[in-house]
């Protein structure tokens, strides 16, 4: 990417109770945005790993822009942390919102949600709604299951070879950072292996 601006969007739990080499990675992931001059997109969160990020970009220098439905502002919620709040309705307004702003998207460890967010951001990929880079960070091998389910999927043809270039998987937030920086956006062709003739 050229822009020396990149709005980072990064998906990841709102949990408190996991391991500290989470913890640890989200503060390193938060740091490099801020060292490079990045804005950081995320849910807005005082929770979790979305508040950790916020507050290690935001100490290093990061714009922070958190992006939260109203509900969860009614349960106050909101991280302090971000420079910009934008409220949203619900959750697909959030996501849209979130998609909107950003030129590229990383995955954290995180649940049903994080999963949810980066599984919708790498389809929308696939279908070229976008070419922004989609990156999941594996700390502590986290995603694993998960890549061995997209290996099954790639084995049995439910999903191209070549659609292995719409994501990439980083072992650390450097390694992630380093490829959007560097990125050249790909054309996948057609998802479909065969389509019926047209009548």
């Amino acid at each position: 990417m050229n822009n020396k601006h990149i709005k980072v969007c990064v998906f990841s739990s709102s949990s408190n109770a996991i391991p500290d080499i989470y913890f640890n990675e989200a503060v390193k992931l938060g740091k490099i945005i801020g060292e490079r001059g990045y804005t950081l997109i995320n849910g807005g969160a005082n929770v979790g790993l979305m508040e950790t990020v916020t507050v290690a970009a935001s100490q290093s220098g990061a714009r922070t822009v958190g992006i939260i439905p109203e509900k969860f502002i009614k349960k106050s919620l909101t991280s302090e942390n971000s420079h910009q709040v934008i409220k949203a309705k619900n959750m697909q307004e959030r996501k849209a919102k979130m998609r909107e702003l950003s030129d590229a998207f990383i995955a954290l460890p995180g649940g049903f949600g994080t999963l949810e967010e980066i599984m919708e951001v790498l389809t929308l990929r696939q279908l070229s709604y976008h070419k922004k880079p989609v990156v999941f960070i594996n700390v502590n091998n986290f995603f694993d299951f998960l890549f061995k389910q997209f290996e099954k999927s790639f084995h049995e043809k439910f999903i191209k070879e070549e659609y292995r270039q719409l994501y990439y998987i980083a072992e650390n937030a450097e390694q992630a950072i380093d490829y959007i920086s560097a990125y050249e956006p790909f054309e996948p062709g057609s998802k479909w292996f065969k389509v019926p003739d047209a009548r």
